[in-house]
């Protein structure tokens, strides 16, 4: 990967400066919510995913590595995981967790398991 689990990988189609919020987040097997926050902070680019009815409301912290592809037409964003892999990920508490760097850590040790390494 090109710019490691909290980078935008470059062949994405994100341009920087654009407001994700709102667009939908499709997983590598079906629709799971839409983003409620993004970061492009530098080594710290993420999505956060409200998942809504699906799994409960639950939101949950997808690093900026994970996104595949953006349709800035359609308003997508692509995830590279199933909705399984990110149903299991660590719940993501508004409160609690933005800028904890020990939650960051244990999001990108849960993806970095089973992300792709080129």
């Amino acid at each position: 990967m090109e710019n490691g689990m909290w980078g935008y990988q470059a062949n994405s189609g994100y341009q920087v400066g654009t407001d994700l919020s709102g667009y939908k987040v499709e997983a590598t097997d079906g629709h799971i919510g839409k983003v409620d926050k993004h970061s492009e902070d530098v080594d710290a680019g993420y999505i956060v995913v409200d998942t809504g009815p699906w799994i409960f409301g639950k939101h949950v912290l997808l690093p900026a590595g994970t996104i595949t592809s953006v349709d800035s037409d359609n308003r997508t964003v692509q995830v590279g995981r199933t909705k399984d892999e990110i149903k299991d990920s660590p719940e993501f508490d508004r409160d609690k967790h933005t800028g904890d760097a020990d939650y960051h850590q244990q999001v990108g040790a849960y993806y970095d398991n089973g992300m792709p390494h080129s």
